[in-house]
């Protein structure tokens, strides 16, 4: 059942809700936006995101918008998990919208909570998109955020089809891929997929503050990729974690044990015993199956590269240059990364590419004159 999305509400105007937001205004809906955080709303009305809500007056018993008050299609809370029931309660007291969805990383919580708070769920269906990036704010937020990412939509049995409809529509116009789950199977999947490893690359970043400068001078890409996240906002990630608390333990319980039984076998191996080596080849495997399970591009299987690497200059337009070269030869660039070299004024490329187009890849970069070690 198609739902039409004329204007979208979005509260709360950080990295999801201005990115849903400039998703939104490209494709010709009008956006309504409301915020505590003043800067924050106005960044994320200069960078085009929509224009500022003005609520009306309460509403009457019966949820229905005063005389002079604008009733939306849809009401986007982007809050922080512990705050989603009582912004759910006050917007449909405030008869703000016909329909209601959040978009906070936890989904159980909101959930009971509005429940407990007696929030009409027929109008509400709870949901979560899968992407982020490490930088907070409305300065951090891009319109194609959520392309191809999955989107977990958790209705209640409560839920109406008609709200169902409308989420469904805010999600296909964002550009993502719909995913139904149960809420707690929703909470239980991001403790291992996202908010563990966050706490996970917090520990390895800690070790990192009181590193000596000769390891941080050692640094390379390895331990930029492995602590990357962990560059999040704390009180944002202290309020996610918090509202996903015990299936998160869970896996960091998992994953102690793992690196305590690694540790142990370290230690054996530095008195000598050469027999240890076995469980640390056996956790290094299990690693490798588990990162081979990651889906690829598209959500589909994941797939087997070719990695090119090319010694590129610290300098503009060198990465343009290479990626027409890329065109001249008709290769796709399945994905890219740059590994830069400490001290000197260039870097290297890694341009994954399918296996049969490496050497084609390789030939033209050879012939124009780049360095392909």
């Amino acid at each position: 059942m198609a739902s039409e999305l004329r204007t979208v509400l979005v509260v709360g105007t950080g990295l999801i809700g201005t990115s849903m937001a400039l998703a939104l205004r490209g494709q010709g809906v009008r956006v309504l936006l409301a915020d505590r955080d003043q800067g924050a709303m106005r960044l994320a009305r200069e960078l085009g995101a929509g224009e500022e809500w003005h609520p009306a007056p309460a509403a009457d018993a019966g949820g229905a918008a005063p005389a002079g008050g604008e009733r939306v299609d849809l009401a986007v809370i982007a809050v922080p998990p512990a705050h989603v029931a009582t912004e759910l309660l006050a917007l449909q007291r405030a008869g703000a919208a016909t329909h209601y969805t959040d978009v906070a990383s936890v989904k159980a919580l909101p959930i009971d909570e509005a429940r407990r708070l007696g929030c009409d769920l027929g109008a509400y269906v709870a949901s979560h998109p899968l992407a982020g990036r490490e930088k907070s704010g409305p300065g951090a937020a891009r319109a194609d955020l959520f392309l191809g990412r999955p989107w977990a939509l958790c209705p209640t049995p409560e839920s109406s089809t008609e709200a169902r409809a409308a989420v469904l529509r805010l999600v296909e116009l964002c550009g993502a891929n719909p995913v139904e789950v149960d809420a707690g199977d929703h909470d239980r999947a991001v403790a291992v997929v996202s908010h563990a490893p966050h706490v996970t690359a917090s520990a390895v970043a800690a070790r990192l503050a009181d590193a000596s400068e000769v390891a941080l001078g050692l640094a390379g890409q390895g331990v930029r990729d492995v602590t990357r996240i962990a560059g999040g906002d704390p009180g944002l990630w202290l309020g996610i974690l918090s509202g996903n608390a015990a299936p998160v333990a869970e896996v960091l319980e998992a994953v102690s044990r793992d690196l305590a039984e690694a540790a142990s076998a370290l230690r054996a191996l530095a008195e000598g015993d050469g027999t240890a080596s076995t469980d640390i080849t056996q956790l290094l495997k299990r690693g490798v199956a588990g990162h081979g399970r990651i889906p690829g591009k598209h959500g589909g299987p994941a797939s087997s590269y070719v990695v090119v690497q090319v010694v590129i200059g610290d300098r503009p337009g060198q990465l343009a240059k290479l990626f027409q070269v890329c065109d001249e030869v008709g290769v796709n660039v399945e994905d890219v990364r740059l590994e830069h070299a400490p001290g000197l004024p260039l870097g290297i490329a890694e341009v994954s590419v399918q296996p049969d187009a490496a050497p084609v890849l390789t030939r033209a970069l050879h012939e124009r004159g780049w360095q392909v070690p």
